[in-house]
């Protein structure tokens, strides 16, 4: 009896042990089934799926995740730019729900060589992370996701697989999967924990044949062990694997890198962005630069002669702002102020222009200092970033008016010692420093301006020294000197314009307009900075002030047609408001600027477009209205395979100045297209024009 009751004990507690792991497995079942990965995709040579770092969403929606691979022996898959051979990972989550946007990584890759090829990419096991946002961390997060991906050995086969998990709402807490994603988190370059060792120079040698990339690194604590370096480059290039040596007891690394040409290679690899991810091991740190050639100090004869070409374009590119809208206000000013001398008055010309022209070289060695002065202190600085300010452009509205109410005969009188009220009389002052003033004015409505040759002076003087700097800077104000210097040099020019007369009267006017038509501008830019509020009181304000001036300055008659004018500019700024409002919701096809998202939608196949623009940019306003809104490229930017992105710089930004800054650029407008035929990017010409743009989309393209 005893011996049965101890059998059916012992079953009884078998069967309890059983009816617990069936319980224990069926509470777990949501969490590793569904909260940790999705089922593995098999296939003959590998198998995938998605796991995630934390089992629910959290407050934030959240979540870091990663697309595993398992790989059988002698197998890969391939890194974002696959080399020689192969294409990259992708994930498409397109039919997910509740997913508001998502980010992937590239961990470290490795290089292969067969039969003198060379890829980069992984073998064995690899973990891609990915970061997801849900639309609403309330509510559960499912992704749906088609995961495209080449495997090689001897033969390479293309593959598709359908990968689902579900992320439910509620509190964060790691997953059962989160060391394995976080192992990857930090093999992914800039993401992860630190890595040790950094890239500390690059620069090109030789030429031709014989071009070569040195890259130098350095190490701390182990020093480094098997190093690497990858290079991506513009299309045409190709970097050959590097003669590596390793120097005071691994702390030191060189890395001599050939540079292939290929024919369809455009221009030189000077001055193109680069990027090199120094690897070792299962760790690595990436650089974003700009080839070069090794710099030579500025005092060595070899020095200046690398250095004359920069001048050469800072010369040109200041010449050509004259050419610009920006710079017709203060171009009409000048040239009422020639009209009036008298034609045998040579000396008086020539002062005058030279007056002007050291008021302009004036105000770009004040910008130079004022550019120097915040790099020491650690600063970003860009060309026209002033117009991020409200309280200049409330400032340079005030003058401008000034300057209107002046041609219009409302404004003539002086306050002594008054600088503003020196420069609105500048019309009629015979003194040099009216002149001088026009000069310095010249150059603050130029800022906003980019032309030509500009933007390549600008970003290397920015990124360079204070001599530089102002070296550069000078030759811009000399460039946009050369017309007033050429009448300084020939002031019998002058008799080539028409003799003073009652012409001028209506010749004043018509400027003085164009000056209100340059105040609308200014405060339109003010009205996306402060809002309609603030820019509507400075309207008034400003209004209210002209008004006051016609009262007192003129007859009743005139009074009138003064007031009525003031009356049609205060109703235009805001209907410049309007207009802009609607011209927006028509560009509804431009997406915000996200740079995290560049790289994975050029993976996907799609060809990114990235427009950084700002209101107070007139040059960008130029290509808006004569390349961008144009209906050839309006159509092509609204295809399926297009994703065009629109930095808006009009205020400051941090995450576009260092967009900016990592293309060597610090002033806009600024376009770039990437696509699968140019992973990098094409950097566009300031001024565009649509068969530049169409050239360049077919070459990002690949095809």
């Amino acid at each position: 009896m005893r011996f049965l009751w101890k059998k059916i004990n012992g079953n009884l507690c078998r069967v309890l042990q059983g009816i617990i792991f069936v319980f224990f497995g069926l509470f777990t079942l949501p969490y590793t089934a569904q909260g940790s990965s999705s089922p593995w995709i098999e296939e003959e040579f590998s198998r995938v799926r998605m796991v995630t770092g934390q089992e629910t969403l959290g407050e934030t929606g959240k979540v870091m995740l990663g697309l595993q691979f398992e790989l059988k022996e002698g197998w890969k898959t391939y890194w974002r730019s696959p080399g020689d051979a192969g294409f990259p990972v992708s994930l498409d989550l397109a039919e997910s729900n509740n997913l508001k946007s998502w980010q992937f990584y590239w961990p470290v890759p490795h290089r292969f060589m067969l039969f003198g090829l060379q890829t980069f990419g992984y073998s064995k096991e690899v973990v891609f992370p990915f970061e997801i946002q849900a639309e609403d961390p309330q509510k559960d997060v499912t992704l749906r996701g088609t995961a495209s991906y080449l495997l090689c050995k001897e033969i390479c086969i293309p593959f598709d697989a359908d990968v689902t998990i579900r992320i439910p709402a509620g509190e964060a807490f790691p997953s059962l999967e989160a060391g394995i994603v976080d192992t990857y988190v930090n093999r992914v370059p800039g993401l992860g924990a630190e890595v040790g060792f950094d890239i500390t120079d690059s620069f090109l040698v030789g030429n031709g044949e014989n071009l070569v990339l040195k890259v130098y690194g350095s190490a701390k604590d182990q020093g480094f062990q098997k190093p690497d370096v990858i290079v991506e480059g513009p299309p045409g290039f190709s970097f050959s694997a590097p003669e590596v040596i390793i120097d005071d007891g691994g702390a030191k690394a060189e890395f001599i890198i050939p540079v292939s040409i290929a024919k369809e290679a455009k221009g030189v690899l000077e001055g193109k962005q680069i990027t090199l991810s120094l690897v070792d091991g299962a760790k690595g740190t990436e650089l974003k630069t700009v080839s070069k050639y090794k710099d030579v100090p500025i005092g060595t004869s070899s020095g200046i002669l690398a250095f004359l070409p920069i001048l050469g374009l800072a010369l040109v590119g200041g010449f050509i702002l004259n050419l610009m809208p920006c710079v017709l206000p203060v171009l009409s000013l000048k040239l009422m102020s020639v009209i009036k001398h008298e034609k045998s008055d040579y000396q008086g010309i020539r002062s005058s222009f030279v007056a002007t022209s050291f008021g302009i070289l004036t105000s770009f060695w004040i910008l130079a200092a004022a550019a120097s002065l915040l790099k020491v202190a650690g600063f970003s600085v860009g060309w026209g970033i002033q117009f991020q300010q409200p309280l200049f452009l409330i400032a340079m509205s005030g003058i401008v008016s000034l300057f209107a109410a002046n041609l219009f005969g409302w404004f003539e009188f002086l306050v002594p010692g008054g600088v503003i009220n020196r420069a609105v009389n500048a019309s009629d002052k015979k003194g040099i420093s009216g002149d001088f003033l026009k000069g310095m004015f010249a150059t603050l409505l130029a800022t906003p301006c980019s032309a030509p040759f500009l933007g390549t002076a600008v970003g290397f003087a920015l990124a360079r020294g204070t001599w530089e700097i102002f070296a550069i800077f000078t030759f811009l104000g000399i460039g946009m000197s050369l017309p007033y210097l050429i009448v300084a040099a020939k002031p019998r020019l002058a008799s080539f314009l028409p003799k003073p007369g009652t012409w001028m009267i209506w010749l004043k006017s018509v400027l003085g307009l164009l000056l209100l038509g340059t105040v609308a501008w200014l405060l339109s830019v003010l009205f996306v900075q402060v809002g309609w509020v603030a820019t509507t009181l400075v309207t008034v304000l400003l209004a209210l002030g002209m008004a006051i001036l016609a009262v007192k300055s003129l007859t009743i008659g005139k009074r009138a047609v003064a007031i009525s004018l003031l009356a049609i500019l205060s109703l235009a700024v805001p209907y410049k408001f309007s207009v802009s409002s609607e011209k927006a919701s028509v560009s509804a096809y431009w997406l915000p600027f996200a740079q995290e998202q560049i790289a994975t939608e050029v993976n996907n196949g799609k060809i990114v477009f990235v427009d950084v623009t700002a209101d107070w940019c007139i040059t960008c306003q130029v290509n808006k209205k004569l390349v961008l809104e144009q209906d050839e490229i309006e159509s092509l930017l609204q295809k399926e395979d297009v994703l065009p992105m629109q930095a808006d710089w009009t205020l400051p930004n941090e995450t576009i100045t260092a967009y900016l800054e990592s293309y060597n650029r610090y002033g806009i407008p600024f376009n770039i297209i990437y696509g699968p035929g140019a992973p990098e990017g094409i950097v566009l010409s300031e001024l565009l024009t649509i068969d530049e743009v169409l050239s360049v989309f077919e070459q990002a393209s690949g095809k």
